[in-house]
């Protein structure tokens, strides 16, 4: 069984190296940080943390083709993969429309897009020359001009059904981000149904179980924290997936207002609802163990904490420790 941490990029440096250090005492297989705009880069804070440890995994959630150019994401997977010594993830997807749209791109044709640029990148870190076809309109002299010693493992972050599927098809795994954890299952069902398109159906596959998760002894300060972030990434949430918590996109444009308009974060947070709430698990070891043990005795294999993690870095570190001894002895 797998077990990570993923993070936004919205800390300093030095808190990723302290943070990445101790999930590396503490027994976590990967370490994932997010790429969102006008933020922190997730290259650069890879590089610091790629030299500040030494076994765990690590990776981007996630890069896009619309706002890095897929020479230049094979390019940085290559050089992170030389300077962590073969511990690098690349993480890819479209990105979402709404924050594509504050630089001006638009969200075309992001299924068939993506496939065409994890082909062209993949070629490029296997070594080999690129080429494009309906979107990438590359030449002769698109490949890398350094050798790629270790192979990069190709994780999509998928929400929507089609992006899981192609995950299954041309991937080496699928982060399902942004998703409620019994999403897990409908995620599963997706990827089966790519596999069935992919040349071999003996490759491996890391179905990753992404989880939202405040951890604290304070329950209070848990929920708040998990509503500052939903109250931010409610607007980009996959609207099928929101219908079964019986929740809709509009359901957040009061919130999107009063955060991005408005600039009243304490506003926002309190137009969160206990519905909106269970896109992630609030609590400690013992709720979140509770909420996740059906998970995996369906299969879940891989369980990934993602932000907020909770309003203490450490003692949440602390309890999802806790959390990866349960199922890791279990």
């Amino acid at each position: 069984m797998k077990f990570s941490i993923r993070l936004n990029n919205d800390l300093t440096i030095g808190e990723y190296i302290q943070i990445a250090r101790k999930a590396e005492t503490l027994g976590f297989d990967q370490f994932w940080i997010s790429n969102d705009l006008f933020y922190r880069s997730a290259i650069a804070i890879l590089s610091a943390i790629s030299i500040r440890t030494s076994r765990i995994q690590l990776g981007t959630c996630i890069l896009n083709p619309y706002t890095m150019n897929p020479a230049e994401i094979a390019m940085a997977a290559g050089t992170l993969a030389e300077l962590s010594d073969g511990r690098f993830n690349l993480g890819l997807s479209s990105g979402a429309s709404t924050f594509l749209e504050w630089v001006g791109l638009k969200h075309d044709h992001p299924v068939a897009y993506l496939k065409e640029c994890v082909g062209a990148t993949r070629s490029l870190l296997n070594n080999e020359s690129a080429t494009g076809s309906d979107f990438l309109k590359w030449t002769e002299h698109s490949s890398l001009k350094f050798k790629v010693d270790h192979q990069v493992p190709i994780y999509i972050g998928g929400v929507g059904p089609n992006m899981q599927a192609l995950a299954g098809e041309v991937a080496d795994g699928l982060l399902p981000l942004l998703l409620p954890p019994e999403s897990y299952n409908k995620a599963h069902e997706n990827v089966i149904r790519g596999m069935k398109r992919r040349s071999s159906e003996n490759e491996s596959f890391d179905l990753v179980g992404s989880i939202w998760v405040s951890a604290s002894s304070d329950l209070t300060a848990a929920r708040d924290v998990l509503a500052q972030k939903i109250a931010y990434y409610g607007q980009a949430m996959n609207p099928e997936l929101l219908s079964d918590l019986g929740l809709t996109i509009d359901d957040f444009k009061p919130i999107t207002q009063a955060l991005i308009v408005e600039r009243d974060e304490k506003k926002a947070m309190a137009m969160v609802t206990d519905a909106m709430l269970k896109v992630g698990i609030v609590g400690g070891s013992a709720e979140i163990i509770a909420r996740l043990e059906p998970l995996v005795a369906d299969g879940m294999n891989h369980l990934s904490f993602g932000p907020p993690l909770g309003p203490d870095m450490a003692e949440a570190l602390d309890i999802l420790g806790e959390v990866l001894d349960h199922f890791a002895n279990s």
